[in-house]
C-alpha cells in the first residue's frame, strides 16, 4: 500500500464522524470542519480511481476522464452551492480555484522542487499554450463585466444570454484544447505519462500492473455518491459556520472553499514537483485551472438555467483583477521553461497578498 493510499483511507474515518455530527445536530462550525476533513480523502479516491481507470481504457479515453473528472469535487460543491442560491459563492470559489492552481500550488511546487534542486525544467510549448488559452479565459470573464460597466442598467435576462453565449464558446474551446493535448500533439504530454509510471515505480510499484475496472469504477461511483452527500452537509454549515469564524462570503469561496475541494490534486502536484518532475507539476497545476475556467465556470452558468438559479459570468471587478494578475505573473515566470525557489516564492508571495486583500475587502451589497 503506498503512503498516498495509506492517507486516504485513514482519513476516510472522518466520513461516518461528519455525517453522524451532521444527524446528531452538533454545533454547526464542527459539523462544518468535519465535512471539510471529510472531503479531502474522497476527492483524493476520485482522483485515484481515475488514474487507475485510465491504465486500463488508454491514453486518450484515460486522458479525456482525467479531464472530466480532475476538478469533479469541486464542481459539485459548487453546484450544489448553486441549488442553493449561493451564486455569489460559487463565483467566488471559481475564482479561488485558479488562483490556488497557479498560484499557490505552482508556488509550492517550484519552492519546494527548487529547495531540493537548484534548476527544474519543464516543457515551455505547453506552459505557452496554457498561458494563451488562460489569457482568453480572462478575455471571457472581463466582456460581461465590460458589458455591464459600459451599459448601465442593463437587463439580468440580457446578461444571462451573453454569459450564455460566451459559455458555449469556452466549452468548445475547451473540447480543442482537449483534441490538442491527447491527438494532434499528444506527443508533447507524452513525457507527463511517463513521469506518471516512474513516480508510481518510486512510491512502490516494481512492475506494471493491471487495475481491476469493475472495483475502481465502484469506488469512483461510492466517492462521487459521498463527496455529493457531504458538499449537502458543507454547503449546509457554510453560512452559519464562517460567520462564526468572521469571514465575509467573498474570503470563503476564494479561499476556503478551493483548498478544501482540490487538497488532494494539489499535494499531488507538491509531490512531483519535489520528486523532480516539474513538468508534470506544471501540467496538473496549469491544467487544472484552464479546467476550472474553460469547462467548469460554463458548466455552472448552464446549471444555473437548469437548476432555476441564474448566474451569469458577471464577476466582482476584484476578482477578475485578482484572476488577470495571477495570470500576469505565472505567464511571466513559466515561459523560459525553468524554475527555481525564488520563483516559487514570488507566486505564493502573490497569493498572500491578494488573500488578504480578499480577508479585508468590505461586504458591499450588490457587487459580484
Amino acid at each position: 500500500m503506498t503512503p498516498k493510499i495509506l492517507i486516504f483511507s485513514v482519513l476516510l474515518i472522518f466520513v461516518p464522524v461528519s455525517i453522524a455530527a451532521h444527524y446528531l445536530e452538533w454545533n454547526s462550525l464542527l459539523v462544518f470542519a468535519l465535512t471539510a476533513l471529510a472531503i479531502l480523502p474522497l476527492a483524493g479516491w476520485m482522483g485515484t480511481a481515475t488514474e487507475e481507470i485510465a491504465v486500463v481504457v488508454g491514453p486518450t479515453l484515460g486522458g479525456l476522464l482525467n479531464a472530466t473528472f480532475g476538478n469533479a469535487a469541486e464542481l459539485i460543491i459548487a453546484i450544489v452551492a448553486l441549488r442553493e442560491g449561493l451564486v455569489n459563492i460559487v463565483k467566488a470559489s471559481l475564482t479561488g480555484s485558479i488562483l490556488g492552481n497557479l498560484l499557490l500550488v505552482l508556488g509550492l511546487s517550484m519552492l519546494l522542487g527548487g529547495l531540493r534542486y537548484k534548476e527544474q525544467v519543464f516543457q515551455p510549448t505547453i506552459a505557452r499554450v496554457n498561458a494563451s488559452a488562460m489569457n482568453l479565459a480572462v478575455i471571457a470573464l472581463l466582456m460581461p463585466a465590460a458589458v455591464n460597466f459600459t451599459s448601465p442598467g442593463i437587463e439580468e435576462p440580457l446578461m444571462q444570454k451573453i454569459s450564455a453565449a460566451v459559455a458555449i464558446v469556452l466549452i468548445l474551446v475547451y473540447g480543442l484544447t482537449l483534441l490538442f493535448s491527447m491527438k494532434t500533439h499528444s506527443y508533447l504530454y507524452d513525457v507527463g505519462v511517463a513521469e506518471t509510471a516512474e513516480t508510481a515505480l518510486a512510491e512502490g510499484a516494481h512492475e506494471p500492473h493491471k487495475p481491476n475496472l469493475a472495483l475502481w469504477v465502484g469506488v469512483l461511483l461510492t466517492a462521487t455518491v459521498f463527496v455529493a452527500i457531504e458538499s449537502e452537509q458543507l454547503v449546509g454549515t457554510l453560512e452559519e459556520a464562517t460567520a462564526k469564524l468572521g469571514l465575509t462570503e467573498l474570503f470563503t469561496g476564494v479561499i476556503l472553499l478551493p483548498i478544501i475541494g482540490s487538497a488532494a490534486e494539489n499535494a499531488a502536484a507538491v509531490f512531483v514537483a519535489i520528486k523532480n518532475k516539474m513538468d508534470l507539476s506544471v501540467s496538473v497545476a496549469m491544467g487544472s485551472s484552464l479546467q476550472i475556467a474553460l469547462f467548469v465556470a460554463p458548466v455552472l452558468v448552464l446549471a444555473g438555467v437548469v437548476l432555476g438559479q441564474p448566474m451569469d459570468l458577471n464577476f466582482n471587478p476584484f476578482e477578475l483583477v485578482a484572476v488577470a494578475v495571477a495570470v500576469l505573473i505565472t505567464n511571466s515566470i513559466s515561459a523560459d521553461g525553468q524554475s527555481n525557489w525564488l520563483e516559487g516564492i514570488l507566486l505564493l508571495a502573490t497569493y498572500a497578498i491578494l488573500a488578504i486583500a480578499f480577508f479585508f475587502h468590505p461586504v458591499i451589497e450588490g457587487i459580484g
